[in-house]
C-alpha cells in the first residue's frame, strides 16, 4: 500500500533554509541533503510506520544528516503530513507552535 504525502509549506520552509545553509558551507551540499530528505520521503509513502515519539508525531531520522522529519499518518484516508524538517539538537517542541 502506498501512502499520499502531504507536506506542510512550513516543512517545505525548513527543508528549503537546511539547503541553503549546506549550499552556503560547500557547493553541492545542499543538493545532497535535498536527495537524502526526497529518499525519506519515497520511504515514509511505502511504510509510515516509525514509532511515535510524541503526542501521534512520528519521526524519521535522515541518514548522514542531522535532521529528523516530524510527520503524522491517518490511516483512513492513506496519508502522511510531514510536518517539520528540524535539525536534531532543536527542541521538537517548537513545531508545536505552528498547529
Amino acid at each position: 500500500m502506498v501512502y499520499t504525502l502531504v507536506i506542510d509549506p512550513e516543512a517545505i520552509s525548513d527543508i528549503q533554509k537546511a539547503i541553503d545553509y549546506y549550499n552556503e558551507q560547500q557547493i553541492g551540499l545542499g543538493k545532497r541533503f535535498e536527495a537524502s530528505v526526497n529518499k525519506h520521503l519515497e520511504i515514509l509513502k511505502k511504510n509510515p510506520f516509525f514509532h511515535t515519539r510524541y503526542d501521534g508525531v512520528r519521526c524519521l531520522p535522515l541518514q548522514k544528516f542531522p535532521f529528523m522529519v516530524h510527520f503524522t499518518v491517518d490511516e483512513d484516508q492513506q496519508a502522511v503530513t510531514v510536518r517539520a524538517v528540524f535539525h536534531t539538537s532543536l527542541n521538537p517542541a517548537q513545531w508545536e507552535k505552528r498547529k
